[in-house]
């Protein structure tokens, strides 16, 4: 299950946003922004993190402006936040949700 978009940017380059499961189990759903090469480089980073069930189906839910400016700036160009997007929630790196979902998990699995 993921909806999302895409955008192409002026120097070929892409930005895509799914909308995907939480890694940790209750907290709803997460807004993945990815920025890359193309659509199947910016699928492949995610399913590096183990999201191994996310495609790109159709052009649903694209980056919003804000979205791409957020990615576009953030050093390693993946970032994520709770969905529905909350405004007042700012993005995080998403080495922070591998964090998040370490502290949840149970020991010893």
């Amino acid at each position: 299950m993921s909806a999302g978009g895409f955008c192409k940017l002026p120097n070929g380059s892409v930005v895509v946003a799914l909308t995907v499961p939480s890694p940790s189990p209750g907290d709803g759903a997460v807004r993945m922004i990815v920025h890359a090469v193309n659509r199947a480089r910016a699928l492949t980073r995610l399913r590096n993190l183990g999201l191994r069930a996310v495609y790109l189906r159709g052009n649903a839910e694209p980056p919003t402006p804000d979205e791409v400016t957020a990615v576009l700036h953030h050093p390693d160009g993946l970032i994520w936040r709770t969905a529905p997007n909350a405004m007042q929630e700012l993005w995080h790196p998403v080495r922070a949700l591998k964090r998040q979902s370490a502290r949840t998990s149970p020991s010893g699995v």
